[in-house]
């Protein structure tokens, strides 16, 4: 039988040197803390730069970088300042996207475009042009990418951004079953309705209010649900053999 690792070795991520996409507010501002403060040097990406200023002035294990996830051609460069920062990458948090609400009959022109840029090829580009760096170094790493309850519950939300998150996931499986023999693991995490600044104002309003009552823990979550599911996946030491995964952080919604 192999030894034990201390659950404090087992989550110890020094050495590794993450990427997280919009991190200036919400799950992305949280990833980025919770990842530094278990070892790893973060560089912490998003447009709105002067809100992830303060955010890298709270450790010195975060860097701030601008970064639009929508210009896909300014991703090779973006990654070269990005490991200036901190040496070669070694795990990427796709996290950015935006929601929209309209129905597919309502939704406004330029909408649907929108959504899949900043959603679905924002994590296509980005991805593959971590891997590439892996891969040429023959190095190891993990990317984690943020889908969503609503991947598989159509009607929870707009038909854009459930069509987007089912994407993400289908695209996981792809990059992991693609690049595990170059030893980049790829999982996927799925959150249930969490409190942030995209979710606040509807989990506030009746609609929101109706939908809490139909989880079975009778709850929306919050952005420290979460950290448990990032560290595992963040760990090669927690989760080395896993690749290919979706894991539902959702209060048991997508049971309802």
């Amino acid at each position: 039988m192999s030894q034990i690792t201390p659950a404090q070795q087992l989550f110890d991520l020094t050495g590794e040197v993450a990427l997280v996409t919009g991190a200036s507010s919400g799950l992305g501002r949280r990833f980025a803390q919770v990842l530094a403060a278990h070892g790893a040097k973060v560089v912490a990406a998003a447009r709105r730069t002067d809100r992830l200023k303060d955010l890298a002035a709270s450790s010195p294990n975060i860097a701030a970088l601008a970064l639009d996830v929508t210009d896909t051609k300014g991703i090779p460069a973006a990654l070269d300042e990005a490991e200036r920062a901190f040496g070669p990458l070694t795990l990427l948090v796709n996290n950015a996207g935006i929601a929209s609400g309209g129905r597919i009959v309502n939704t406004a022109e330029g909408e649907w475009e929108q959504v899949i840029r900043t959603n679905v090829d924002s994590v296509w580009h980005l991805s593959r042009a971590f891997a590439e760096r892996i891969i040429a170094r023959k190095g190891a790493g993990a990317i984690i990418n943020i889908a969503s309850l609503v991947a598989g519950r159509v009607g929870l939300s707009s038909a854009s951004y459930a069509i987007s998150k089912a994407a993400v996931l289908h695209m996981s499986k792809a990059q992991a079953w693609e690049w595990a023999r170059h030893g980049i693991r790829v999982n996927a995490i799925s959150p249930g309705f969490i409190a942030s600044e995209m979710t606040d104002d509807y989990l506030a309003s009746p609609a929101g209010q109706e939908m809490i009552r139909r989880v079975p823990q009778r709850r929306s979550g919050q952005p420290s649900d979460l950290d448990g599911t990032l560290l595992l996946l963040a760990s090669a030491k927690a989760s080395g053999f896993m690749t290919g995964a979706e894991i539902n952080v959702d209060g048991g919604h997508a049971l309802a």
